[in-house]
C-alpha cells in the first residue's frame, strides 16, 4: 500500500519539521496540533518556531498544496505521533500526551494504516500506545493481536537530529526503525525512504526505544564528566578550558566542553527514563544526571558571590547593581528554552537580585511569563552598555562576536568560555 496522504500529530520542533520534509516530497500532509496559533501560521505559509531552512520549506510546502495543519485528526495512510513526554513526580515518565494522540487518531483509523511513534519514550510505550489503540477500535486487529497480520502496523522510530541543524539531520542521519513485527518495519522504512538519505536500520520496538534514551543518556555521562570537572578546577584555581584543551591533545581523549547545566526535552530528560524503569542498575546514568542538575545552583552562587565582590569594590548598594544575562534557550542559535539551565540560572538571579536584571536572548521577541516585574530583554549593546556584573550562559554567535578585549566589566561569570 503506498502512502498517499500522511498525519503528523504534533507539530512542534520534530513534527512540524517532518512534516515539512514529506511535503518537500509533494506528498500530501496533514499537521494536527491543538495549538490553535500554531496551525493558523502554517497554513499562511508561515513557522511558529525558529530553525534554519524550515521557514521556506514550509512556505512552499503550503503555497503547493502539499502541506495543512489542522486541530482535529483526519484519514490518512500513515499518522506519525511526535507529541512531548515529560516526566512527572519523581521523574516518572509521562505518557499522557502520546495516549491523547494515539485515542484522537483512533476514530480515523482505516484498515492498512501506519502507526508510528516518534516521541522519545519509555521501553514498552510502542505497545502501551498499540494496546491503547486496540482498545478504542476493537474492530481492527493490531500487532499484539494478529502478527503479520493485523490490520494496523505499528512501529517505533525515535528521530535523532540536532536543533539548528534539523532539516539536514532529518534527511542525512540514519533512522533506527522499531517495528512490533517485520512487515510494521519494512512498511515503516518504506515510508521514511520518501525523504530520508541515510539508512534505514531495523530493530524491534523495545530496542528501538532503548536506543534513543541510551544515545541521550550517553551524551548526559559525558557532558556531566565535563561539568564535574569545571566544579573541581574552580576549587583549585584551574582554568577548566585549557585544561580540557590540553588533555584532549592525548590521541584517546576527546572531553567535551562544560556549561550552565543541561537542557532541552532530550539529554535532560531521556536518562531519567532509563532510571524510572531500572534505579537499581542505572547508578551511574543517576549519578551523571544529578551532576547536570546540581550545576545551575553552583552557577547561581558563583554570581551571588561576583556580585558581593562588585558590591565591595564599586562602593554601591545592592539595589544599584545591574546583572546582565546573555542567553536564555537550552543551545546555542535557536529559540528552544525548554528545560534550558540558562533560563532556569537567569530566573533564579532576576527573583534574587535587588537590584535590575537584564537579558539578553537574541532569537525571542519577549521574556517568558515568569520572568514579568522581574528582568527587562534588552540587546547585546545595551547589556554591555549598562551592566556592572555580566553572566554568560549560552555561546550564541552574536555573544562570540563581541571581543573580550572589548569588554570593560571587571565582574564576568562565564559559563561557557566565550569571553575567558
Amino acid at each position: 500500500m503506498s502512502f498517499k496522504t500522511i498525519s503528523v500529530i504534533g507539530l512542534g520542533y520534530i513534527g512540524l519539521p517532518t512534516a515539512a520534509a514529506f511535503a518537500s516530497r509533494q506528498k500530501q500532509v496533514v499537521g494536527v496540533d491543538i495549538n490553535a496559533h500554531a496551525v493558523e501560521t502554517i497554513n499562511r505559509g508561515e513557522i511558529h518556531i525558529v530553525e534554519p531552512e524550515l521557514g521556506s520549506v514550509v512556505k512552499a510546502a503550503v503555497n503547493g498544496g502539499y502541506l495543512r495543519a489542522s486541530t482535529t485528526p483526519v484519514v490518512a495512510d500513515a499518522y506519525l505521533i511526535a507529541v512531548p513526554t515529560p516526566f512527572k513526580g519523581e521523574h516518572e515518565p509521562d505518557m499522557a500526551y502520546v495516549e491523547a494522540a494515539a485515542k484522537s487518531i483512533a476514530p480515523v483509523l482505516g484498515k492498512g494504516a501506519l502507526v508510528i511513534l516518534e516521541s522519545t519514550s519509555p521501553v514498552g510505550a510502542t505497545e502501551q500506545m498499540a494496546q491503547w489503540l486496540a482498545d478504542a477500535r476493537p474492530d481492527l486487529t493490531f500487532p499484539q493481536q494478529a502478527g503479520e497480520n493485523a490490520d494496523i502496523n505499528i512501529a517505533y522510530c525515535p528521530e535523532r537530529v540536532l536543533p539548528g541543524q534539523v532539516m539536514v539531520e532529518l534527511i542525512k542521519n540514519d533512522r533506527v526503525i522499531g517495528g512490533m513485527t517485520p512487515v510494521c518495519s519494512a512498511r515503516a522504512s518504506e515510508l521514511y525512504k520518501i525523504f530520508l538519505e541515510g539508512e534505514c536500520v531495523v530493530t524491534n520496538s523495545r530496542t528501538a526505544e532503548m536506543c534513543k534514551l541510551t544515545e541521550n543518556s550517553f551524551r548526559d555521562v559525558n557532558i556531566a564528566f565535563a561539568n564535574e570537572l569545571s566544579l573541581i578546577c574552580a576549587d583549585q584555581g584551574i582554568n577548566v578550558w585549557e585544561l580540557i584543551r590540553l588533555a584532549n591533545r592525548h590521541p584517546r581523549v576527546n572531553i567535551l566542553q562544560p556549561g550552565p547545566g543541561v537542557g532541552g526535552h532530550c539529554i535532560a530528560v531521556d536518562p531519567w527514563f532509563i532510571v524510572a524503569q531500572n534505579p537499581q542498575q542505572s547508578r551511574l546514568i543517576r549519578t551523571a544526571r544529578e551532576v547536570n542538575d546540581f550545576k545551575p545552583h553552583w552557577v547561581l552562587n558563583q554570581v551571588k558571590a561576583m556580585v558581593a565582590d562588585c558590591l565591595t569594590a564599586s562602593g554601591k548598594r545592592a539595589s544599584e547593581i545591574k546583572i546582565a544575562c546573555f542567553g536564555l534557550a537550552f543551545k546555542p542559535n535557536i529559540d528552544d528554552l525548554r528545560e534550558s539551565p540558562a533560563m532556569e540560572i537567569a530566573l533564579d538571579i532576576a527573583q534574587w537580585h535587588s537590584g535590575e536584571t537584564l537579558v539578553v536572548e537574541p532569537n525571542i521577541h519577549q521574556l517568558p511569563a515568569k520572568f514579568a516585574g522581574h528582568a527587562t530583554l534588552v540587546n547585546t549593546h545595551d547589556a554591555l552598555a549598562q551592566a556592572d556584573v555580566l553572566v554568560m550562559l549560552v555561546d550564541h554567535n552574536e555573544f562570540k562576536a563581541v571581543e573580550s578585549a572589548s569588554i570593560d566589566q571587571q565582574f564576568v561569570v562565564d559559563t561557557k568560555g566565550v569571553w575567558r
